[in-house]
């Protein structure tokens, strides 16, 4: 059976967005100065020569050991989900061929038809809750996986139903102070991880965890 993964970068101290980072401040990124921190953050991916081509940013970038990782992540991935919140922001900021070339599904209260881009990727809008998107996902993906992409509320409701099979973390060495935290609303009864991976890098420290056996 495919795997469930979450794929996220978190800052140091566990959030995985600044405060300021909404919809109504995306034109403003001086705004509690989230445009920066979120810079930070992800500077690590933007470097990558994998990420620069896939979201057609230009030729050039780095090789090695974390594109490498990268394009691991990508290829693995047969349909994604995450939230309306992510959703509205890569509507805005992607390029016409999003950068996921699956289905994903977007956990929503929204009515909406699909959404279809150029490249392979669709867009499905779920009014029926985290298990009926998983479902979904799980059919379309096949023999590969399923990515997670955020956000926050999103991930612990799939943590919530013991649905995540293992976690990919990008730990970047900045500290936000505020935002939206990763680790919190969650039941007491939590599947367990261990130590799968971890690669180091000047920009962030690669995590990555498999469910404890």
């Amino acid at each position: 059976m495919s795997k469930v993964f979450v794929n996220i970068g978190l800052s140091l101290d566990g959030y995985m967005a600044p405060e300021g980072m909404d919809i109504e401040h995306w034109e403003n990124p001086d705004y509690k100065n989230w445009g920066a921190k979120w810079g930070t953050l992800m500077g690590w991916i933007l470097k990558q020569q994998y990420f620069r081509e896939n979201l057609q940013f230009g030729s050039g970038g780095e090789t090695g050991t974390v594109n490498d990782m990268l394009r691991h992540t990508m290829e693995r991935s047969g349909a994604g989900i995450m939230g309306k919140r992510m959703f509205d922001a890569g509507e805005r900021s992607w390029p016409e061929e999003a950068p996921f070339h699956t289905p994903v599904y977007v956990l929503t209260h929204e009515q909406r038809e699909p959404w279809v881009r150029p490249g392979g990727t669709t867009f499905f809008f779920v009014n029926d809750g985290p298990e009926r998107a998983l479902e979904l996902a799980r059919k379309a993906a096949g023999d590969r996986d399923i990515r997670i992409s955020g956000g926050a509320n999103v991930i612990q409701q799939y943590l919530n139903i013991d649905a995540i099979d293992e976690l990919e973390i990008a730990l970047a060495p900045i500290l936000f102070g505020s935002g939206r935290r990763l680790f919190e609303n969650l039941h007491e009864a939590m599947p367990q991880f261990q130590i799968d991976k971890v690669l180091n890098t000047p920009d962030a420290t690669h995590l990555s965890y498999v469910r404890a056996s």
